[in-house]
């Protein structure tokens, strides 16, 4: 499709796309129930139109009236989340709570008092009862985020839950009785880590009863321009400042980056292009320092090389900087941004990919200082260390 009618079909889709906010618990005022949003509204939480989003949005579709679990797969920074809070409110389920909890957040020996609850005197510190998570979403939907990260022993007491829905509060004997819906998201390979003996084969089977992919930005390219006015025009809305634009110069630019952070990383590349513009109306390439040349030169397509030298030449230097750090960002999203475990996995000692991940910062600060001191879209922060 041609860029030129692209954003304009873009610029149109932006005008109609709204944020939604999470539905408010049960219990409402007439205003609140008018305000609970529509079984279509959820598709307007996912954004995009490539193969790969509409057998997302079918999936979601087809089992939103039901129970069964799903597990949500993907790289960090994929709108795995978002993918959760669609499939909630297409269901049934959306006039009650979405509750997310993040797995790999919370200490361990927290994290089984947070999921089932507590009665008073459980434990040194439990002067109270109080409800887990899982109690929380009566009626609606668990979100186990990070559910790769699991203690092994949890990963027990999560099976029963799963399968009968019910358990006990920490303490007690009494059992509770759940009506939920249970939806896993990890960007890990949990199969693999069912070989490795790091996570249950029978709760891996057990969660991936409907499985979703969410596909990385750089597999879904022509997503972007509608993505980008997306967020342009949700940040405008939110700082209460007039609708900008986006030139054609500056989708060709998103267009032909390889956002090894995904939609975040573009989320955010739009956020400080919005701030940095001031009062102007028309954002630009300039306004998205990326480096272009570079990142269109790494190559995604099967059995064409993995870097194509274009006729006007790149930066090889910056070619290289932009491969290294993709890859050890990959590794430290597998790993949870664990310094230790992503070393291993690329055969290097830690201190060397400390040395990596220090010199490819000191880079990064080279180019921004070259580009008159404005931030640098080229690298995402890396995973905070475990």
């Amino acid at each position: 499709m041609p860029r030129f009618r692209r954003l304009l079909l873009c610029t149109m889709d932006a005008k109609r796309m709204v944020a939604l906010s999470p539905a408010p618990p049960p219990g409402r005022t007439n205003e609140e129930e008018a305000a609970v949003p529509a079984p279509e509204d959820w598709q307007r939480l996912l954004v995009g139109e490539s193969p790969a989003m509409r057998q997302v949005n079918h999936i979601i579709r087809m089992v939103a009236g039901r129970r069964s679990t799903v597990l949500i797969t993907g790289e960090t920074g994929t709108g795995k989340e978002m993918a959760a809070r669609a499939l909630h409110l297409a269901g049934p389920r959306r006039r009650a709570s979405l509750v997310a909890v993040n797995c790999s957040a919370l200490p361990e020996n927290l994290l089984e008092a947070e999921l089932f609850g507590h009665v008073k005197g459980a434990f040194t510190g439990a002067f109270q009862n109080r409800i887990g998570r899982f109690e929380q979403a009566q009626g609606g939907t668990l979100l186990l985020d990070e559910i790769g990260d699991l203690p092994l022993d949890l990963q027990a007491k999560l099976l029963r839950v799963v399968q009968e829905r019910e358990f006990e509060r920490l303490g007690s004997s009494q059992t509770v009785r759940l009506d939920i819906r249970v939806v896993a998201a990890s960007n890990r390979d949990l199969a693999q880590r069912v070989e490795q003996g790091r996570f249950r084969e029978d709760l891996y089977y057990r969660l991936n009863v409907v499985p979703i992919h969410m596909p990385p930005l750089r597999q879904r390219r022509d997503d972007i321009p509608r993505l980008a006015w997306h967020f342009v025009e949700k940040i405008c809305r939110l700082e209460e400042i007039p609708l900008k634009s986006l030139r054609p110069d500056a989708i060709g630019r998103l267009c032909d980056y390889a956002w090894p952070g995904n939609v975040r990383q573009l989320e955010n590349a739009v956020e400080v292009a919005v701030a940095m513009s001031g009062d102007r109306v028309l954002l630009g390439a300039e306004d998205f320092p990326l480096p272009a040349a570079a990142a269109a030169a790494i190559s995604i397509q099967p059995g064409a090389p993995l870097v194509s030298v274009p006729d006007h030449g790149l930066d090889y230097e910056e070619t290289l900087a932009v491969i290294e750090r993709s890859i050890l960002e990959q590794a430290l999203s597998k790993t949870g941004g664990n310094k230790k475990a992503a070393a291993e996995m690329l055969r290097l000692k830690r201190t060397t990919l400390s040395a990596k991940m220090r010199s490819l910062d000191a880079t990064n600060r080279v180019q921004q200082s070259a580009i008159g001191g404005q931030p640098s879209m080229a690298a995402a922060p890396w995973p905070a260390d475990r």
